[in-house]
């Protein structure tokens, strides 16, 4: 017969296995495929194989696990209901944009992972409503540039993670409201220690070095094996141009068509220059708009040229066999 003790603790074990599976319950309802814990308002969602975020997730859940899905792109309202939220993970997704003001409600949120995702830019603003977070991570993504004042508002965040991006240069003032943190991590990254951009951050690692930052002296030049905080505005004298800025052509070193046409039989025209012309380049690098215009105005007057001179053969031959 079973003791007293013995049926107390297994009514115990039944009545827990119970409310578990009903706290999972409430949470798979209209076919939900996360698995909930009410009682921590916690949702779990990783590794569900996931292209959409699910349309049933409590409102007031304040743990969000995203991770592992295939998520390739938010919807602006995604999380306008979750207003509790304090922790999201979306990391190890395939997102390549984020919406501008999908964050904006999340005003509690304390972490936000978007780690190992395939992020090439951050819409301005996107943090600017997230004033109580300490903890972000955009690690492992293809970030080459940050926005303008995108970590103005996080004067609480105490971690930042960007490492194993395609970052050369950060926008000047960028750290400057970071006051709370401890933890930077930036290496990895492509830093272009040549060009004047990187003296901003040159100095404000150097600084915060001195101040007992953690991390900021893994942030190392792409070329040269130096750490980005040693370097000085003699190593990063040159001007560079941002690769991504386009610069039109001078239309001062173009030479016009109509010389090129009247003077072509006393020029001798070097091979490149005669590739030029027809807008030739290597396949790597497209004619620009200029140089195809120029190839299709010296083709097209190419063939009037034969035109008028079959026209008038023609003619003339027309008019001796009148004679």
């Amino acid at each position: 017969m079973m003791g007293p003790v013995l049926a107390a603790c297994l009514l115990i074990i039944l009545s827990t296995a119970w409310i578990s599976q009903a706290n999972e319950a409430l949470c798979k309802k209209d076919g939900g495929v996360c698995s909930c814990n009410n009682n921590k308002n916690s949702v779990d969602c990783s590794n569900k194989r996931l292209t959409a975020i699910p349309i049933n997730i409590p409102t007031d859940t304040e743990n969000l696990k995203l991770d592992y899905n295939k998520l390739s792109s938010l919807p602006r309202m995604a999380f306008h209901n979750l207003k509790e939220l304090t922790y999201l993970n979306l990391d190890t997704n395939q997102l390549q944009t984020l919406p501008a003001g999908v964050f904006n409600h999340l005003v509690e949120l304390d972490r936000l992972d978007l780690n190992y995702n395939q992020l090439k830019s951050l819409p301005p603003g996107v943090f600017d409503h997230l004033t109580k977070l300490t903890d972000l991570r955009l690690n492992n993504n293809k970030l080459q540039s940050l926005p303008h004042g995108v970590f103005d508002k996080l004067t609480n965040l105490e971690e930042l993670w960007l490492q194993s991006n395609q970052l050369r240069k950060v926008p000047e003032g960028i750290f400057d409201s970071l006051s709370s943190l401890s933890t930077l991590r930036l290496h990895n990254n492509p830093w272009d220690c040549t060009c004047n951009g990187i003296i901003y951050m040159a100095k404000w690692l150097k600084k915060k070095a001195d101040e007992g930052l953690g991390g900021v002296d893994t942030a190392g030049c792409e070329k040269g094996g130096k750490a980005v905080l040693e370097i000085t505005e003699k190593d990063a004298a040159s001007d560079c141009v941002s690769p991504n800025t386009t610069t039109a052509i001078p239309i001062g070193t173009m030479t016009p068509a109509s010389v090129i046409y009247d003077d072509i039989h006393e020029i001798k025209v070097p091979q490149e220059n005669f590739q030029k012309f027809l807008g030739y380049q290597e396949p790597d690098h497209l004619p620009t708009q200029p140089q195809c215009l120029m190839s299709i105005s010296g083709y097209l007057g190419l063939m009037m040229s034969l035109m008028l001179t079959s026209a008038a053969i023609l003619y003339v031959f027309h008019f001796l066999k009148k004679a």
